[in-house]
C-alpha cells in the first residue's frame, strides 16, 4: 500500500481534566470513515507531543509557547480548593485566597495554576503530581487549589471542594502545529467551534445568477394554487361553458323553446 492509499485517521491529544466525548461523538457522526484516536497526555508534555507529530491536534492548558503552535482558547475553568468533608470551609459556599492563609496548601510539581505568591503555608515537600496531592488532602496533610475539572477527575467520597475567589484561573485551548493545518484539523476546529454540518466554510460559494434566472428557478416545479388561473385561456367547444348554455334541457328533459 502506497502513502496515498493509506486511509486517513485523526489523533487527538487531551490533558487531564478535559472531557472530549461530545466532540468525538460529533466527529464520528460526520466523518465515520475517518477513525479518531484519543491520546492522553500530561499537561506539561502536550505541546512537545504536538510538535513531535504525536497528535494532529490537542486540548491543552494555556499558556503555551505559540512560536510554532496555533491555539484557539475555548473556555476558562473555575478554580476550587479541595478539602476534607469535615473541614470548616465545607460549611460555606465559596472562599477567598485570604481564607487559606492559616492552612497548609499543597503545590504539586504539575500544578496547572500560575501563582505569583502561593496561598496558605507551604508544605515541607511538594507532591509530584496532582493525584499525589489529593491523597495527602485525604490524609489531612493540607489543602489543594486546582481547576474544577481536576477536582472532579480525582473525586473521592471523603473530599469536597469550594470555589476560590482571587486565585489564578486555567484556560483550555485547542492547539495544533501551525504548519500542519490540514483539512482534518479544519474539520475538527469547525466541530469545536460549533459549526453545523451545512456550514459553507471551505466550500466554493454558489455562483450568482441573473434576476431573471433566479425568479425562474424559484418558480420551477411549483403547482398553481387552487382557484388561481394558470395563465391559459379555456378552450371553447362542446364542453365549454358558453356551449352548455344553449339547448340546456329543462326539468322535464325536453329542450327549452327559444323565443
Amino acid at each position: 500500500m502506497t502513502v496515498s492509499e493509506v486511509p486517513p485517521a485523526f489523533r487527538l491529544a487531551y490533558v487531564p481534566g478535559v472531557t472530549p466525548t461530545k466532540w468525538v461523538r460529533i466527529w464520528n457522526e460526520r466523518l465515520p470513515e475517518v477513525p479518531l484516536t484519543l491520546v492522553a497526555v500530561p499537561a506539561a508534555e502536550a505541546p512537545g507531543l504536538l510538535r513531535a507529530g504525536g497528535a494532529d491536534a490537542g486540548f491543552v492548558r494555556l499558556p503555551i509557547d505559540r512560536t510554532d503552535l496555533s491555539a484557539i482558547p475555548l473556555y476558562t475553568e473555575t478554580t476550587v480548593v479541595v478539602i476534607p468533608k469535615d473541614h470548616l470551609m465545607a460549611a460555606v459556599d465559596e472562599v477567598s485566597v485570604e481564607d487559606l492563609a492559616d492552612d497548609i496548601v499543597l503545590h504539586p510539581l504539575d500544578d496547572p495554576l500560575e501563582w505569583e505568591n502561593g496561598p496558605g503555608r507551604p508544605a515541607i515537600e511538594r507532591p509530584d503530581t496532582t493525584a499525589d496531592a489529593i491523597e495527602l488532602v485525604a490524609a489531612g496533610v493540607g489543602l489543594l487549589v486546582v481547576p474544577q475539572s481536576l477536582a472532579r477527575l480525582h473525586h473521592r467520597k471523603d473530599l469536597t471542594y469550594r470555589p476560590v475567589h482571587g486565585a489564578p484561573e486555567s484556560r483550555i485551548a485547542l492547539s495544533w502545529p501551525e504548519d500542519e493545518t490540514t483539512d482534518l484539523v479544519e474539520e475538527f476546529i469547525g466541530i469545536v467551534r460549533g459549526r453545523t454540518v451545512n456550514s459553507t466554510r471551505g466550500r466554493p460559494p454558489t455562483p450568482a445568477q441573473p434576476k431573471g434566472k433566479r425568479a425562474e428557478a424559484r418558480g420551477a416545479g411549483r403547482k398553481p394554487a387552487a382557484g388561481k388561473s394558470t395563465g391559459k385561456s379555456p378552450q371553447r367547444g362542446s364542453g365549454g361553458t358558453k356551449a352548455g348554455k344553449r339547448g340546456r334541457p329543462g326539468k322535464s328533459g325536453k329542450p327549452r323553446r327559444q323565443s
